[in-house]
C-alpha cells in the first residue's frame, strides 16, 4: 500500500480525478488515509474507475451523489465511476480509512461475457443498483469484510500470484453486491442535477483563484441566484460560498505544506484578495495561523 500520492492529489487536482491509481497492466491500488490529519476535507469529486472506502477506525461524513453517510468504523463504501462524492471530518474526531481504487476493466468490463453483460454494464448504467452502503448489520457485511482482508493481506505479501488473488477476491465481493441490487427506479432521477453540479464544481476547480460570483455559477447551469442558492446547498450540503471558501483554504493549506511562497503569495494564489480576511478564515478552519501551520509537521484540523 502506498502513502501517499493521494494526499497530493486532494491538493493539485479538484472535482474530476484523472489520475490513474496502477498501472494498465495491473489497474489496482490501496492508499490509507486519516482525515482529519492528512486533509480537513476531500471535496466533491468524480472519477473514471471505482473506489471502495474501507473505515478502519473512528467516524466521519461520506458524500455519495445526494446522500450523506455517517461512516464508522467498519463501515464499506462504494463508489461507481462517474459519481459524486467527497468526505469531511466530524469535530473533534478523527477517521482512518482505505481508499482501494480499480478500473472496472480489471474485473472485466470491457469483455464480451455473461458477467459483463449482466452485472457490470448494468451496474454502470445505472440499470442495476448496488448498496453504496454496507454496515456490520447488513446481511453480506461478514463475507464483504472478508474479502477487503483478504485484498489487504494479498498486497501487503505480494507472494507469486497475488495479482490473480486480488482479482479473485474483487470478483467475488462482487457477486455478493449483486445479491442485495436492485432495477433502477425512477430512472433519470437527479441524473441531470448531478451533471449540473460537475459542471459548477468543474468551474470552481477551473477558476478558484479568481473572483467567482454566485451568478456567475447560476448562469453555469441556467438557473437564478436564488434558485442556484438553494439547489447548490441542496446538492453539496453546504452554501456555495462556503464550498468555495473551504477548496481555497485546502488548496492554501497545501501550498503551505508544500510550497516556498510567502502567506500574501498564497493568499493571492488562492482567491484571497485581502490577507487579513485570508488569515481570519484560515485560523478559523485550522484554529492555528498560516504561518503556525507551516511550521506544523502535522495539523489537527477541523
Amino acid at each position: 500500500m502506498e502513502k501517499h500520492d493521494k494526499v497530493k492529489e486532494i491538493g493539485e487536482s479538484a472535482y474530476y480525478e484523472a489520475k490513474r491509481h496502477s498501472d494498465t497492466m495491473f489497474a489496482f491500488n490501496i492508499y490509507p488515509c486519516t482525515i482529519p490529519q492528512d486533509f480537513s476535507f476531500v471535496p466533491l469529486h468524480w472519477q473514471d474507475g471505482a473506489e471502495i472506502i474501507y473505515v478502519k477506525k473512528g467516524k466521519g461524513i461520506i458524500r455519495v451523489d445526494h446522500d450523506v453517510y455517517t461512516a464508522g468504523c467498519g463501515d464499506i463504501f462504494l463508489i461507481l465511476p462517474g459519481h459524486l462524492h467527497g468526505m469531511q471530518s466530524i469535530p473533534k474526531k478523527s477517521m482512518e480509512y482505505e481508499n482501494i481504487m480499480f478500473d472496472m476493466n480489471f474485473l472485466g468490463l470491457g469483455s464480451i461475457d455473461a458477467c459483463s453483460r449482466k452485472y457490470l454494464q448494468p451496474m454502470l448504467n445505472g440499470k442495476l443498483q448496488i448498496p453504496v452502503q454496507i454496515r456490520k448489520e447488513d446481511g453480506i457485511y461478514r463475507q464483504a469484510a472478508e474479502c477487503l482482508d483478504a485484498v489487504d493481506e494479498l498486497c501487503e505479501s505480494r507472494m507469486q500470484g497475488y495479482e490473480l488473488g486480488v482479482k479473485g477476491w474483487l470478483m467475488l465481493l462482487f457477486s455478493l453486491l449483486v445479491r442485495g441490487a436492485f432495477p433502477e427506479k425512477n430512472p433519470g432521477t437527479g441524473k441531470g442535477d448531478v451533471e449540473k453540479l460537475k459542471l459548477v464544481l468543474s468551474r470552481i476547480e477551473r477558476d478558484y483563484d479568481k473572483k467567482i460570483t454566485v451568478k456567475d455559477a447560476a448562469d453555469e447551469c441556467g438557473y437564478s441566484e436564488s434558485h442556484f442558492m438553494r439547489w447548490f446547498r441542496d446538492g453539496a450540503g453546504i452554501s456555495f460560498n462556503g464550498y468555495l471558501i473551504a477548496y481555497r483554504l485546502e488548496k492554501a493549506a497545501y501550498a503551505l505544506r508544500n510550497g516556498n511562497e510567502t502567506i500574501l503569495q498564497i493568499a493571492e494564489q488562492c482567491g484571497f484578495d485581502n490577507l487579513s480576511n485570508f488569515n481570519r478564515l484560515f485560523r478559523k478552519k485550522f484554529e492555528m495561523t498560516p504561518s503556525q501551520f507551516r511550521k506544523t509537521d502535522h495539523p489537527a484540523q477541523n
